[in-house]
């Protein structure tokens, strides 16, 4: 048996250091306070099964993005024919995914449909025998892209939210073509969390129809144009809390989708929280002049169907800024501006499943899970002792780094362990010693064959090679497989399986082999102890 170059050895006391270095505060429960600032600090991130948190399923309302769609789509046609100086009697909304152009006897159908075309080259249009009334439909192509990508931007939105939250280590995935699964591990505040996942934040500027018949909108009679919504107004004197109505133009004069940013600021005068919201270079020149023409009207501020304020404009406002105020909590101002920031979503979301795992069965889950791998372990390491004498002593040493490598490696890359992960990690404390008996048997048949200590050595580890190699990488590949199109869990246990297996080829291939060399180097065998 050869003499192993020097840089093998230095290879192995590196790497035994560097996980020693990462793995000790997931070994002591967290970094000590005599523990260098400069050396990792980092724990293991659990996973939600083993420190509790938030488990929900949610729905997409597609069909709500779809319709939106449609709405877009009567502003859309509107603002051509204005454009273009076009007549027309009127056009509405018409089922989810159409609208209704009605023409009048001065219009111009052949220009009309020539601009449609041009403008709107996926919308189909359907005419009736009059030829007055035109039905404009969104093309299949079209609602499928819709539904997608208010899904897409969902998940976007939602994961924004979280992060600005403060959740670490959250999941967010699609399930299926309409529906989200989100585990937020270590909440402590669920109903705060799913306020600020589930509000669409849809913010709108509306103005106030003071020419308007409110107490005819009470009694249901909306006339066409006008919308009737409500808000909270705090009574000064008594503090009480009262619905206030307000009658609005339905037409939006100004849309949330155009903020840059939204800060929670106090008012000094009544020493109350609001939201300053920002809007973009086209969000300020249109609210500018919005202001400047609308000076001593009132325009509402309407956040998912809700009046929060409707103040009197004094005068016209430059610099692109407006508050938000409606008797705001700070947390409530906060999580408003988190929302703000992170958009609106495309479409509602319904919460369909629910869990809350308390953190008392997270912890009885570690304790399991813990008292298994110690038991996995002991049950292992004693029988290779037996089983294999010396040599068994060299696989457990390649058994604890192999281990000390997974928590390095899970550190280091802020992984999540899950309960599933433990099991892996359980599997893997067999599979670590796998390669080492394939390794210890041949050697075991190369004595029985006469050959001497030395020789035996050698041929064991060349003719196990293969071997190992093709068993680890047909593993390996499975767990790439259960990770690409498996869920939380599934991918939990393929990345502990992962890590294990390429550890395990580099604990019984190359640490045993050197560690081994460098132990019978320089010595006469005539026996080995396995």
């Amino acid at each position: 048996m050869q003499q192993q170059p020097i840089w093998k050895p230095i290879i192995i006391l590196l790497v035994t250091l560097i996980t020693l270095l990462y793995s000790m505060p997931s070994i002591l429960g967290g970094a000590p306070p005599w523990y260098p600032k400069w050396l990792p600090h980092q724990v293991i991130s659990r996973g939600l099964d083993l420190q509790g948190g938030l488990y929900l399923l949610m729905q997409v309302e597609t069909d709500k993005a779809v319709e939106q769609s449609a709405e877009n789509l009567v502003d859309d046609v509107r603002g051509i024919m204005r454009t273009e100086r076009l007549r027309y009697r009127g056009i509405t909304r018409s089922g989810m995914d159409s609208a209704t152009l009605q023409l009048s006897n001065r219009s111009e159908p052949e220009k009309i449909r020539e601009l449609f075309k041009k403008e709107l080259p996926r919308v189909e249009i359907s005419e009736d025998a009059t030829g007055k009334i035109w039905k404009l439909s969104l093309s299949l192509l079209d609602i499928e892209e819709i539904r997608k990508f208010a899904v897409e931007q969902s998940i976007e939105t939602i994961r924004s939210r979280i992060d600005q939250f403060g959740v670490s280590e959250p999941t967010i995935q699609r399930q299926g073509k309409e529906r989200i699964l989100i585990q937020l591990p270590g909440l402590e505040d669920p109903v705060r969390a799913k306020n600020i996942i589930g509000k669409t934040a849809r913010l709108e500027f509306k103005m106030v129809d003071e020419k308007g018949n409110l107490n005819a909108a009470l009694a249901g009679r909306v006339t066409p144009g006008n919308i009737l919504l409500y808000g909270q107004e705090r009574d000064r004197g008594t503090g009480k809390m009262t619905r206030q109505p307000y009658l609005l133009k339905k037409r939006t004069v100004l849309a949330g989708d155009l903020l840059t940013d939204a800060r929670v600021n106090i008012d000094p005068q009544q020493n109350e929280p609001f939201v300053l919201v920002t809007f973009n270079r086209l969000g300020a020149r249109k609210f500018s002049q919005l202001t400047g023409e609308t000076v001593g009207q009132r325009m509402a501020i309407v956040l998912d169907d809700t009046v929060y304020s409707a103040p009197v404009i004094r005068e016209k406002i430059a610099g692109g800024r407006a508050q938000i105020t409606g008797n705001f909590t700070p947390e409530d101002a906060h999580d408003l501006a988190i929302v703000l920031r992170a958009g609106a979503l495309p479409a509602p979301v319904t919460f369909i499943e629910e869990r809350t795992v308390g953190p008392t069965l997270g912890q009885d889950s570690v304790d399991q899970g813990l008292a298994s791998i110690l038991i996995g372990a002991a049950l292992v390491l004693v029988f290779m002792l037996i089983y294999y004498k010396g040599f068994g002593l060299l696989a457990n040493l390649a058994v604890i780094v192999n281990v000390l490598i997974l928590m390095a490696v899970l550190t280091g890359l802020q992984a999540t362990l899950t309960l599933p992960g433990i099991a892996g990690a359980v599997l893997l404390l067999g599979m670590a010693v796998d390669a080492n008996v394939l390794i210890f048997e041949r050697i075991r048949e190369e004595l029985r064959l006469g050959k001497t200590p030395m020789a035996a050595i050698d041929h064991g580890y060349a003719k196990a090679f293969s071997t190992i190699v093709d068993a680890n990488i047909t593993t390996l590949i499975t767990a790439i497989v259960l990770y690409q199109f498996g869920t939380g869990p599934v991918k939990g246990f393929a990345v502990t399986l992962s890590i294990g297996l390429i550890a395990s080829m580099f604990t019984a291939i190359f640490l045993t082999r050197v560690v081994l060399s460098m132990y019978v180097s320089g010595r006469r065998l005539k026996s080995l102890s396995i």
